[in-house]
Order: C-alpha cells, then structure tokens, then sequence
C-alpha cells in the first residue's frame, strides 16, 4: 500500500525545482500572501532547524530572531504559496535537527560557514 502512495505522490504531485539546502543553512523564503482579492509576496529570513518527511509531505522549519523574541514557522516543500527559496549561507552542524539552536543567544547562537 505504501509503494501505491509513493507512486501516486511522484507522479501527480506537482514539484518545483529548490536548490539544495540542509539544516544549519540560513534561507530567504518568499511566499505568496492572500488578503482578499489582493496579493503580495513575503519572505522570511532565518535558518534552518530542521527538515522532515519524504515526497509529498516534507516540511522544513525555519527560526528567526524578530527583536528580542524567536520566530519559527514550518513550511510543507510543496506550497503552492512558495515562489522561491533563496540559499544565503551554507552552515556547518553536526546534526540533522539542531534543537539546540532554540537555547543559544548571543556569539553562541552563530553557526560556522562552510568552506567551499
């Protein structure tokens, strides 16, 4: 049964091309916002804590720091709403969910860049 679902997904489930990005690495995402008849476009900053799921239902989450208070919101990969993601910066963590980050304020809460 699950191989039937995993064909239905890769096949009917309409995929936009992202580049490549890992928990650690700061993402610029712009989305699509509704109010009424009008509609706008959005993006949110900030680095990836962590990424979930496979096909259709990946998600990945994202935190920011908005003044003094710690944002996060959870994007579905297949969003209709997202028109881009943007990779700023590649990090160097040793995880794959990196929870930690939630705790850490300050020079502790930065993440080394990776070499290229």
């Amino acid at each position: 049964m699950e191989t039937l679902v995993k064909f239905i997904q890769d096949e009917f489930v309409a995929r936009k091309e992202f580049p490549q990005f890992n928990s650690g690495d700061t993402i610029t995402v712009y989305y699509e916002i509704k109010e009424g008849e009008k509609t706008r476009t959005q993006f949110f900053k900030g680095v990836v804590i962590q990424r979930r799921g496979t096909g259709a239902s990946e998600t990945f989450t994202i935190r920011k720091m908005s003044g003094t208070v710690g944002v996060e919101r959870i994007f579905p990969i297949n969003l209709p709403a997202i028109q881009k993601i943007e990779v700023n910066k590649h990090g160097r963590v040793r995880r794959a969910r990196i929870f930690y980050f939630r705790g850490l304020t300050g020079k502790k809460a930065r993440i080394a860049e990776k070499r290229r």
